[in-house]
């Protein structure tokens, strides 16, 4: 039965996340989190000063959500301390480590070593959970940065994944004229049934001209020069896919387009309730250990 468990780095969601382990019972030891003050106050959190120490506790090791954001260095907000992902690696030989978004630099250096690794965004439960706070943050984004209202707004949503398809569903409760961009026929039959406007990627260019905010979920870019063009200077561009994003920023930013990439969404929102859905998670991974 796991007892312990090792925490090394993460945002506010991973101290959060701490918080709720602690007073479930479990005795953490940490590193790379010094700065988060309020872990202080619970007898069962400790803070170690190095990753040596803090690897040796558990066979349990979780990290931070991305897990770099540079490919090379592990992300650590609350902390001075530079750890880079070689030497992270060094140091979880035989454990199960548990973190987000593990890109294929850091597996590059798994290669003969006895290492467990599982992405929390790989799994279902987490990604499907985690869209709520990314269209709810996106929504908000659209309400702060623009100088109209979300309702009778014509909003293009690109891309009719996990994100879009919760994000047109908010977007149309408040009143918004929602249209959906989808390749796929099925997906643009479905955007007709639930009341949306289909889009096919092929004639995005025909409304682009009409839109007052558009909201990417693709990660690869389509909205070039030749489609930036022709999309109003007055409109709104939030981007929310992961790098290297779907929008040209460099052509936006030569047309005067207000474009805002916005990533990790649930820890900046609402980084509580992330930090739930998260522990869901690694409950689910404890039983399946």
């Amino acid at each position: 039965m796991i007892q312990t468990i090792s925490i090394i780095g993460g945002d506010l969601r991973i101290v959060k996340l701490i918080e709720m382990l602690s007073n479930d019972g479990y005795e953490i030891w940490t590193y790379a989190l010094e700065k988060a003050e309020n872990l202080d106050k619970l007898p069962n959190v400790h803070k170690c000063k190095t990753i040596e120490q803090v690897t040796e506790k558990s066979d349990i090791i979780i990290g931070s959500i991305p897990l770099s954001s540079n490919n090379t260095d592990v992300n650590t907000p609350f902390s001075d301390e530079k750890l880079t992902i070689e030497k992270l690696t060094m140091n979880i030989i035989g454990k199960t480590f548990i973190a987000g978004s593990i890109k294929q630099e850091f597996y590059k250096f798994l290669e003969g070593k006895k290492i467990k690794i599982i992405d929390l965004l790989n799994r279902e439960e987490l990604t499907v959970l985690n869209t709520i706070s990314t269209a709810e943050g996106a929504i908000q984004i659209a309400m702060e940065e623009t100088t109209r209202t979300i309702h009778d707004s014509n909003i293009m949503v690109m891309g009719y994944g996990r994100v879009g398809k919760i994000l047109a569903n908010m977007l149309k409760g408040i009143g918004a004229n929602v249209y959906c961009e989808a390749r796929k026929n099925v997906d643009l039959a479905w955007i007709k049934a639930y009341g949306y406007t289909p889009v096919h990627l092929n004639e995005i260019e025909k409304v682009l001209g009409k839109m007052d905010i558009i909201i990417n979920t693709i990660p690869h870019v389509i909205l070039d020069e030749q489609k930036l063009e022709k999309i109003d200077k007055d409109c709104l561009i939030i981007d929310l896919a992961s790098n290297p994003g779907g929008v040209d920023r460099t052509v936006a930013k030569k047309h005067g387009l207000k474009t805002i990439w916005a990533l990790s969404l649930p820890g900046k929102v609402a980084p509580l309730t992330s930090a739930e859905f998260i522990k869901d998670t690694i409950y689910n991974i404890f039983k399946e250990l």
